[in-house]
């Protein structure tokens, strides 16, 4: 058992449905609207429902070029896709606004998200700039909002980005759940749909004992079978993609398919 509200499941699998866009970034289509990004994300929902996926987590990973503070409107916007399509779903979900940590609890706590994920801890060089989270921030603002149940899930070695503290990445992920009270370690490859080092998530599943451990990115029907004979989990968007391209739709045959080799492991 990973978590509670997995039941009685070992080795998860929580997809990522992508939202498109959200009003204030750049590639947002403001002639669609927020009406085309419910109807976009309720059919990846479907996709990956019907494939038989763990969980799902919100992510707003087309508002390139990325942030570290969410503006307004798109807190305002994802808080409102969230509860729109909150009656679909039928397996537990979680929420992720990149790459803000305070935002993402936000979201997470005031629309019933089991999970949040986000970079809570470290110090990195990023196409972004200099990358310095505020877990303690994120982490009171989820007890203030009476939350304590929803799980925060560390990324602790950031995609496009370069960590600035050089201890071995299974110190920092001991470190992350003894000092920042991590409740899962995700290990992630150095850019979104490339995959984790095995190397690196061997080690930090040998130390890390206390919490789930998950590989972050880059996970495909090729390497789940390795990554799952170590790793309580898997986060996993880009391969239940369209031709596997992390910004088209979900296809629901590839998602089935991944699943049938999932469930033959657990």
């Amino acid at each position: 058992m990973v978590f509670d509200f997995f039941g009685v499941k070992k080795k998860a699998v929580i997809a990522m449905a992508h939202i498109g866009a959200l009003p204030g970034s750049p590639a947002y289509d403001a002639a669609a609207g927020v009406n085309k990004l419910v109807d976009d994300v309720l059919s990846d929902i479907d996709k990956l429902q019907a494939g038989g996926v763990d969980a799902i987590m919100f992510g707003n990973e087309n508002d390139r070029p990325y942030v570290f503070q969410a503006p307004p409107e798109g807190l305002a916007a994802m808080t409102a896709i969230v509860e729109r399509v909150k009656p679909q779903l039928t397996v537990p979900f979680g929420v992720n606004y990149l790459w803000d940590p305070s935002a993402s609890v936000a979201i997470g706590a005031v629309t019933g998200a089991s999970f949040v994920r986000e970079i809570f801890t470290g110090v990195f060089a990023s196409d972004m700039g200099i990358w310095q989270p505020d877990c303690a921030k994120a982490a009171r603002l989820r007890h203030s909002l009476g939350r304590d149940d929803m799980k925060m899930l560390f990324n602790i070695n950031a995609e496009f980005a370069h960590s600035l503290d050089q201890r071995p990445i299974e110190l920092r992920a001991k470190s992350a759940v003894f000092s920042s009270l991590a409740d899962a370690i995700l290990v992630s490859g150095p850019l979104t749909g490339q995959a984790v080092d095995q190397s690196d998530l061997r080690r930090v599943c040998e130390t890390v004992r206390d919490v789930p451990v998950f590989a972050n990115t880059g996970v495909n029907k090729d390497n789940v079978r390795d990554i799952l004979s170590v790793a309580g989990g898997v986060i996993i968007g880009t391969h239940f993609k369209v031709d596997g391209n992390t910004w088209n739709p979900v296809d629901g045959d590839r998602v089935k398919r991944f699943m049938e080799i999932v469930e033959a492991l657990r």
